[in-house]
Formats: structure tokens, sequence, C-alpha cells
């Protein structure tokens, strides 16, 4: 191979300096202003590649790459081109529409190695993107050892780089080939390298964001969340770096959700959907408006919730089970339960079976189908087992009290939400913590603890408040003893409830299925509120517990 021309003498040693000490947006700067006085040299040209990268202008490194190759291949430099190339392909494979693209720039790396006829590293990072190519198309033997095969070329160099994310890949490979505790161990000791800032930050932000995607697909939030804080340090340390895209946005936004923190997780997800302006082009797009639904759902904003759920189906996501939820939360009952079956019968993988069917429980029990309710808390607790993790284990005890409750066994029920508020309360989730004291004060009341099933609703409804969680706060209002109503109203605690629980929008039948009533009395009750009211509809009804402070 012929010998490369290093002589730049275009560009201002602060340049280079900056890019070195990781000012990537001065780097950036710098390199632009050079390369517009003169041409900047390939190896320059891959440093800005890098550098625009980094601040999130993906579209210019692809534009840089493209000429460092260009440049590369001037100089008589085939090492440098195939490194150029191979970025190129790493840079579209994650995208549909240039996949094919990515296989013809990954193609011309090979045999630009294959003329230079000499062992390098290169060999390595070609295979470890033909490896995602493998992974990606479904062949995960194929994967694992081309994933093995760059591993050792890492290995053979001593390019940290490279062994690191070949390491990450081989983890990731195993986790989906149900080799879970050998996958992990090798992302765990990814991120080790990640967090002890021994590799590029390209490879680092690539490396993080797939362990996350890795942790959420298997519902290990703890392990996502404990690399996200030991991260945050290496992030501030580069306020110009643009770590997080796509996917990775998305499983933030959810880590944040989970937590408690809505607005900083609304604020994430709609991030992602700003990066992804084109839902077309990025199935990231999908997963970021469902994930912004979901928030506007949580917070009763439920015409911004069915906005961004068809955003999310236009993009390719199908947008349960939060839809289906959402029409709960609306009283379309009916809609709710033909569009939860209907996922039940679609959804195959294990992440979304669990989320499908903890939805199901819910909506079913609604629907007084507590027969198909208890089947699906039964398939989820299979899948809780087989996890063994808090996370879906804390989901089926839920969902097993749920059921139990609805069965009338308040005792059997407490035992479940017990295990289930203990695990939420471990991972730190006050959302669904509060769910779940809201049934255990249920329990309270169908025993004749009255005053014990009052704590746990006030305990519920003010972590609603505190989230922002309006349905559910309004709806742990609905079942306390107080009400805020004057007494010359005349209407009796019952009729509270129920006026409480009008103001949401749902019907009579879903009013009665809360209240553990029949639908006639809910009929009669009503009737009385309007006539002791002096009110003429539900719309005005909605008027006026709002304007007496209900919800």
């Amino acid at each position: 191979m012929a010998c490369r021309n290093v002589t730049q003498v275009n560009v201002p040693e602060g340049a280079r300096a900056a890019y070195a000490r990781g000012k990537w947006k001065e780097a950036f700067d710098a390199f632009i202003a050079a390369d517009a006085a003169s041409p900047l040299e390939p190896d320059d040209l891959d440093r800005l590649a890098a550098a625009a990268f980094l601040i999130g202008e993906d579209a210019l490194s692809l534009q840089y790459r493209t000429r460092a190759h260009a440049a590369f291949l001037d100089h008589h430099d085939s090492l440098g081109a195939a490194r150029s190339a191979i970025w190129i392909a790493f840079l579209m494979m994650d995208t549909p529409k240039q996949r094919a693209q990515a296989s013809g720039w990954l193609a011309r790396a090979q045999r630009l190695l294959e003329d230079a006829d000499a062992p390098c590293v290169e060999h390595g990072w070609v295979q470890c993107a033909t490896a995602r190519q493998r992974a990606g198309s479904g062949d995960m033997a194929g994967a694992q050892a081309a994933f093995a095969e760059a591993a050792a070329v890492g290995q053979r160099f001593g390019d940290r780089d490279l062994l690191t994310l070949a390491r990450h890949g081989l983890g990731r490979t195993l986790v989906m080939m149900n080799q879970t505790d050998a996958g992990l161990a090798l992302l765990d000791e990814a991120m080790v390298a990640v967090a002890s800032g021994e590799i590029a930050p390209i490879v680092a932000g690539a490396v993080y964001c797939s362990v996350i995607t890795a942790c959420h697909d298997i519902f290990d939030v703890r392990r996502a969340q404990e690399w996200t804080d030991a991260l945050q340090g290496w992030c501030e340390s580069q306020p110009d770096l643009v770590p997080f895209r796509g996917y990775c946005l998305v499983r933030r936004s959810e880590l944040l959700q989970l937590h408690g923190a809505w607005e900083h997780a609304m604020s994430e997800a709609r991030r992602a959907c700003d990066r992804l302006a084109d839902p077309s082009s990025r199935p990231e797009a999908g997963a970021a408006f469902y994930q912004l639904a979901d928030l506007h759902r949580l917070r009763g904003e439920f015409a911004k919730a069915d906005e961004a759920y068809r955003s999310a189906s236009q993009a390719g996501r199908k947008p349960q089970p939060g839809l289906a939820l959402l029409r709960l939360n609306q009283g379309q009952l009916d809609a709710a339960d033909t569009s939860i079956r209907l996922a039940l019968q679609e959804v195959r993988d294990t992440h979304g079976r669990v989320v499908v069917l903890s939805a199901a429980v819910e909506i079913m029990l609604a629907k007084a189908d507590v027969a198909a309710a208890r089947a699906a808390s039964d398939e989820l607790s299979q899948f809780a087992q087989t996890l063994g993790l808090p996370y879906p284990n804390a989901l089926s005890c839920s969902a097993r009290g749920a059921v139990a409750l609805a069965e009338g066994e308040p005792l059997r029920a407490l035992e479940s939400l017990h295990a289930a508020c203990a695990g939420w309360q471990e991972l730190d989730a006050p959302y669904p913590h509060a769910q779940t004291r809201m049934m255990i004060g249920l329990a309270y009341r169908q025993l004749g603890d009255l005053e014990g099933a009052e704590l746990e609703f006030d305990a519920a409804h003010e972590a609603f408040e505190r989230l922002g969680a309006a349905p559910a706060a309004t709806r742990v209002a609905a079942l306390t003893r107080r009400s805020p109503i004057a007494p010359a109203t005349g209407l009796t605690g019952r009729e509270v409830e129920v006026l409480r629980l009008v103001a949401t929008g749902i019907t009579n039948h879903a009013i009665a299925t809360r209240l553990h009533i029949s639908e006639r009395t809910v009929d009669r009750h009503v009737s009385n509120i309007f006539t002791k009211l002096d009110l003429s509809s539900r719309a005005a009804a909605t008027a006026y517990a709002y304007q007496h402070k209900l919800l």
C-alpha cells in the first residue's frame, strides 16, 4: 500500500486540539472554517465527520464521510477509504430506506481491504458491521460468529473501540438467543469501558443506547437505570455531545416516566419526535410518538394522546395497548375490549405480550369479564416467572391482586397487592405503586376496614396529584368518603362518587363496574343528581363538578 500523505497545512492546530479535548462544536466550527478556506485533507475530513455526528448533525456527518472516502482514494490510501466506507455503512444501516446503500458501502470496504492485501484492524470493523446486518435479518448464529471474529481482531490489534463494540454486539445477540446471563455479562463489561471513558464517544453512545434497549426488551429496568446514572458524569463533561438519538431517547423517556419524572420524560419524548420528523423514514418514530401518546393519556390529555397514537400508527407502530387504554379512560368500553382482544391475537414477542396482557387484565375487569381477565393474568404470571425480574413480577402481582378483588377474595388480593407494592417501591415507580395502593384500599373496604381504605386512597391520591395523573386522581377521589359538596345540595356520598365519575366522561356501565353496583342503580343515582342540582345533561354535571372543585 502506498505511503499516506499526512501534510495538512491548511488546518489550524486549534481545530485538532479542540477535537482532542472533546470540544465537538468548537472543533466542528474550526474545521468548517478551514474547509471553506481550502479543502481539508482526508484525516481531517474524518475528524469533521465525527464531530458533526457527535453534535447531532447526522446528515452532514454522512456528507463529510463520503468526501473523506473520496479523498482517501485520491491519496491511494485503501485502508483509510475502507474505514470511511465502513462508517458510512454504520450510519445508513439503521434507516430502512438506506439499507441497500449500506450493504453497497460495506461491500466496497471489503473489496478495498482485499485489494490492500494486508492484516489490519479494519477487517474486524467489517465483521462487526456484517454481524449487525445478520442480526437485523434474524440470522443470530451468523451474527454471533461475526461478532466473535470481530472481537478477536480487536483483541489482536489492541483496538478498544472495536473490541468493546464487538463484545457488546455479541452480548446483544446472546440475549436475543435467550442466553440472557452470558449476554448481560458481556453488556455490563462493555458498559464498564464506556463509563470509564476508555473508548471513543461515537462508540460509547452507540453501546449505551443499545444496552438500554436490550434492558428494555427484557424488562431489566434496574440495570438500564444503573448504567444511565453511571454515564451521567461522562455526558455532563461533554456539553456539546448529542449521544442519545432514536430509540435511545425513547428508552430514556420511558425510564423517566417509570420513576415519576413525567415533565422530563415528556421533554425527551418530544425531542425524539422532533429528531425523527419524517416518520416514514425511521422506525424509531413510531416508538417516539407512542411514548408521547402514553404520557398524554396518563395526564388526561386525551385529544393529544389520540393524535399521537395516530402518528405512531402512521409510522408503522401499532398503537396498542395504549389506544385501548385511552378508550377505557374515555368510557368506550366496547371499543377498548375489541382492541385489546385483537392485540392479544396479534402480539407474540415477549416484551409486547407482557405489556398487552397487563392492559388486558384492566380492560377485561372493567368489562366485568373476570374469566378472561384471570386467563390473561395467569399467562402474565408465566412470563414473570420465566423472566425472573422485578418489573414483570410486580406487574404480575398487581394483575393477580386485581383479579382476586373482582372475584370477591380480598385476603388473597392483599397477598398479591402487598407483594406488588413492595416491588414497585423497590423499582422507585410511583405511578404503579399508587395504583396498587388504590387497589389495597378497595380490598380493605371489602373487608370492612374503612379507615384503612381511606388511608390507602389518600396516599394514592396524593401520589397521582404530584405526578399530574389527572384521570387516576379523579378515579381515586371518587372512592373516598369525604365530599367537598356542601350538605345543602342534598347529594348522598354515593351520589357524589357517581358525579365525580360522570365528570370523567365514562359511561353508566363503566361507573357500575368501578363501584361494583348495577347499571340500573347508576341510572337512578344520575337521575337523582340531575334533579337535586337542577342539571339537564352530563355536560352540565361535568361543569358543575369542575366549578365545585370535585376533580
